[in-house]
């Protein structure tokens, strides 16, 4: 059985004194400008930070650009979101499970950019790790390849995708610590920790917050170097 760690954030730390990244979901997204392009972690709103989605919607900053692995459902915090109007354009992978979205993008209402998934993890990928762009087979002879560089390699043809970095990502985590160190839980991980390699301000939730200095660091996935700030989650 996992351990749990014994002291929650705001009982006695035993000596550890990092920044407290901790804040509210209404101060966070106050740092959210309109045209900002914001990563959204999560599949399926499995791993989705509705917590701050919810919270973005209302704040209002509009011209946003969204990149996330789906256009979720259009009850969902994401959702939500795309449907309010403040976001102009979506960089994602599948839009299928949201009618109202397509939609929006047929009236001409809401720009649509699809990006096959491992080929938008990798380009995430590698703008946190600071690599030129990456090499990928996916997308040759199709639409995808439209108006992108193609390299050949090995007499094989590669599409050049280039990095994708963003002004803002928004996380979901299971655990973490007042210094932002994170702790995912089984599939909840997928996007969230690529995505906050990629960006210049890192917002995470959590669905409990201890004190730094609790949390297993073996079991820690992002390392709050990363992170800027950190908010729990309602129960």
């Amino acid at each position: 059985m996992e351990a749990i760690p014994t002291r929650r954030l705001g009982s006695a730390s035993g000596g550890l004194s990092p920044v407290d990244k901790s804040t509210t979901a209404v101060e966070a997204v106050r740092r959210i400008a309109p045209g900002d392009s914001i990563m959204v972690g999560g599949f399926m709103d499995v791993g989705a930070p509705g917590t701050i989605l919810d919270e973005l919607t209302k704040h209002g900053a509009d011209d946003l650009t969204i990149i996330a692995n789906d256009a979720a459902t259009p009850d969902s915090p994401l959702g939500r979101l795309l449907l309010s109007g403040l976001v102009v354009r979506l960089v994602t992978c599948y839009a299928g499970g949201n009618r109202a979205v397509q939609e929006m993008a047929r009236a001409g209402r809401l720009e649509l950019e699809f990006i096959p998934l491992g080929t938008l993890l990798e380009r995430i990928r590698a703008s946190g790790a600071g690599l030129g762009g990456v090499l990928t087979p996916t997308g040759i002879g199709t639409p995808i390849a439209d108006g992108n560089p193609i390299y050949k390699l090995g007499g094989r043809n590669y599409l050049v995708a280039e990095p994708l970095g963003a002004d803002v990502a928004l996380l979901s985590a299971f655990r973490a610590d007042n210094y932002g160190n994170l702790i995912y839980r089984g599939t909840a991980r997928n996007f969230n920790p690529v995505m906050a390699t990629a960006a210049d301000l890192v917002i995470a939730e959590a669905e409990q917050i201890f004190e730094a200095g609790d949390l297993d660091p073996d079991r820690v996935e992002t390392a709050g170097v990363f992170v800027d700030l950190i908010l729990e989650r309602p129960a």
